[in-house]
């Protein structure tokens, strides 16, 4: 297991509002005026050789933090991890040496198969041994401490033996590694699981936390037409989601935030908006504990 500092949460973003970065913005982003002080990147996104991708991306890093997020290595799957795909993300991340490195609590690979989905897991002592595992190889191939997000969860399992903030703490016990708290997955699972999200928040540990995310989900219904939520990234984040953000704040003080929009990306006045309103929700708590 990598040796990390029980106060180092992995990142050295700044605790302020960031956006994914879309080829489109690159323009605005490089030279506008904007609320936009941290960039965040997918991994396999960048993983050739080279190109305009990686002529941007170096562009980009010389001006802004960049966040790395990962969403191809299928932390909680049952097979050991890609060691060519592990070996490209070293590269990566040796370059570019960006301020934080993150991935998902979710499995994508079954043998030879990919699934381009982030599938939930059963919460098992089997379970939390197979990720910790994983994650202890990430950590020590890639040198430095990674983030784990919360999924976006659909169903329950039976067979789970704890519940998704039991797990977490669990694995950052027992790896070191940080977290990335998705308060829109928060409020998505909560919803669709009959949960309370607010309690989720409460119980969370809040001092692994080195990343927020926020976006926008849509609005569904089962075949037994009770209300479905659905983790889509592409629209503006909802009310009731930056409430719960706000709490979360509260609950365990500033965190680098990122604006997530993954599908139907707005024009880059929407985006950076989205930023912007992070931002002053951040400044806020910067002027109460100052006051």
């Amino acid at each position: 297991m990598l040796d990390t500092s029980p106060n180092d949460p992995g990142t050295t973003l700044p605790h302020a509002a960031g956006v994914g970065f879309k080829p489109q913005h690159f323009s605005e982003i490089s030279t506008g005026d904007h609320p936009v002080k941290w960039l965040e990147i997918h991994a396999e996104n960048y993983m050739v050789e080279g190109g305009r991708p990686l002529a941007q991306l170096r562009a980009l890093a010389e001006r802004f933090p960049i966040s790395v997020h990962g969403v191809g290595l299928s932390i909680g799957g049952e097979t050991r991890l890609d060691p060519d795909h592990l070996a490209r993300l070293k590269h990566l991340v040796t370059w570019l040496n960006p301020a934080s490195f993150s991935e998902h609590l979710a499995w994508s690979t079954h043998g030879s198969d990919y699934f381009n989905d982030l599938l939930p897991l059963p919460y098992t002592e089997a379970t939390l041994s197979r990720v910790c595992d994983h994650i202890d190889e990430v950590q020590d191939v890639l040198g430095r401490r990674m983030l784990l997000e919360n999924p976006s969860s659909y169903l329950a399992f039976e067979e789970s033996t704890m519940d998704e903030v039991e797990f977490l703490r669990a694995v950052v016990k027992r790896t070191g590694c940080g977290l990335l708290l998705d308060v829109n997955n928060v409020f998505v699972s909560a919803n669709n699981l009959r949960l309370d999200a607010y309690d989720y928040i409460d119980r969370y540990p809040h001092e692994a936390v080195g990343e927020i995310h926020l976006g926008g989900h849509d609005e569904d219904e089962d075949e037994m037409g009770a209300p479905l939520l659905i983790d889509s990234h592409g629209r503006e984040t909802a009310d009731p989601v930056w409430a719960l953000y706000a709490h979360t704040l509260t609950k365990g003080g500033t965190k680098p935030t990122l604006i997530e929009w993954d599908t139907d990306v707005p024009d880059w006045p929407v985006l950076a908006a989205e930023a912007g309103r992070a931002a002053a929700m951040l400044e806020s708590l910067f002027a109460e504990v100052r006051s």
